[in-house]
């Protein structure tokens, strides 16, 4: 009962954020002023991201060493994107991403509490594995706010050609502005996810003690490295844009999340392994 309140907390205040930002933001009417997060959604949010933090410590460290698995993963990734959405919106003004990721947060935050996760990592004490494993979640944090970004996009470009447009929408940089930062968070994050493939594949077995398997972890992944790939080569020598770049990006994202968070669950809730 104490670890569904621990993740409870932050779900809670994800969701009610998400609420506020619903009614606040992307239901208002266009006239209303633009703004970016008031002084109290943004400690409130910070307050979320401290009360996660804490969650997945608690549950990440245990006398056993550290777990890890695909509802771990998940907390973890859409945490760091929160962090960094926060930071970031010291710098930018994104109204409607918020009223996507919160739901994702909130959901992502609570499950942990009913799916714990058995798995203990190997090699967490070597720092090569603790470099890998940081990196590699960057990477996947940084795609994830991709693809909530892109998603944002398709959703502009609907009401843009609707003509029915929400506060949220209208107060949206352009559309050529949100493109460059959906390539420069793409671009990052490639080369984290270049470093997280290549590391896996030349040092195997200093990593995970065993010799390089081609699984279908790599495999997933590889293909995933292979579309965000092709995605910053189309865009730099045939200029793709648009609904292009778009599907591209979630097509990229949908592959990483095979990679690991599927795999685990398959192995976790669909055959019950912890190994």
């Amino acid at each position: 009962m104490a670890a569904i309140l621990l993740h409870l907390l932050p779900a809670s205040l994800y969701a009610l954020l998400g609420a506020h930002f619903w009614h606040s933001r992307w239901h208002a009417p266009t006239r209303a002023p633009r703004q970016g997060l008031l002084p109290w959604e943004r400690a409130l949010m910070l307050a979320a991201l401290a009360a996660h933090g804490i969650a997945l410590h608690n549950v990440f460290f245990s006398p056993e060493g550290i777990r890890f698995g695909f509802s771990l993963a998940l907390s973890l990734m859409l945490w760091l994107a929160m962090l960094f959405y926060w930071i970031e919106s010291l710098y930018a003004r994104l109204e409607g991403l918020q009223t996507l990721a919160m739901p994702v947060a909130a959901v992502c935050a609570l499950l942990p509490a009913f799916f714990p996760g058995q798995h203990l990592l190997e090699n967490a004490h070597s720092p090569l594995f603790r470099a890998h494993f940081v990196v590699a979640m960057l990477a996947y944090s940084l795609f994830t706010l991709a693809a909530l970004h892109a998603m944002l996009m398709a959703m502009a470009e609907r009401s843009l050609h609707s003509a029915r447009l929400t506060r949220a929408i209208a107060a949206l940089p352009p559309l050529l502005t949100m493109e460059t930062l959906l390539f420069r968070l793409i671009g990052i994050a490639f080369v984290l996810l270049t470093l997280t493939v290549g590391s896996g594949i030349l040092f195997s077995e200093a990593l995970f003690d065993k010799a390089f398997r081609f699984d279908h972890k790599t495999v997933f992944a590889i293909i995933s490295w292979l579309l965000f790939g092709s995605l910053l080569v189309g865009r730099h020598a045939w200029g793709w844009r648009g609904k292009k770049a778009q599907y591209w990006t979630l097509a990229g994202f949908i592959a990483l999340m095979l990679a690991y968070v599927g795999s685990r669950f398959v192995a976790e809730v669909l055959l019950g392994r912890t190994a």
